[in-house]
């Protein structure tokens, strides 16, 4: 069997996080190792649980949420995945030498490529 895919969930609001919930519950490869309801606790969440990915909330369409810089700088192989619900919206970010993002489809197929590391880089219209 490989390695399960870490994944803390920390997306707001309540229904968005728990549809999110409900989309890596199905999935055999996936462990949810925490889902976290206050921003302020995603960074000491991190650092407790070490998930391969972090999945937060996008408030402002094409701005990088603060949170990401923080986690990133401590946790250099952590992968963020930042939906944006009422904008139909969905960002991966990671770091390399630098800050990366790729507009991904936002959907559950889209957010599910991206953990299993088979995303292509795809703009959803509409």
């Amino acid at each position: 069997m490989e390695k399960q895919i870490r994944v803390l969930v920390a997306n707001h609001p309540r229904l968005m996080r728990e549809t999110i919930l409900t989309t890596f519950a199905d999935q055999p490869d996936i462990e949810i190792v925490g889902e976290v309801t206050d921003e302020a606790e995603i960074p000491k969440s991190v650092d407790q649980t070490l998930p391969d990915f972090l999945v937060i909330s996008q408030h402002q369409f094409g701005e990088r949420p603060s949170v990401c810089d923080v986690v990133l700088r401590q946790h250099p192989d952590l992968k963020i995945i930042a939906v944006a619900a009422d904008q139909n919206y969905t960002v991966h970010y990671w770091v390399s030498l630098d800050f990366h993002s790729r507009d991904v489809e936002a959907s559950e197929q889209g957010i599910l490529q991206i953990v299993r590391g088979k995303s292509k880089t795809i703009v959803s219209q509409g």
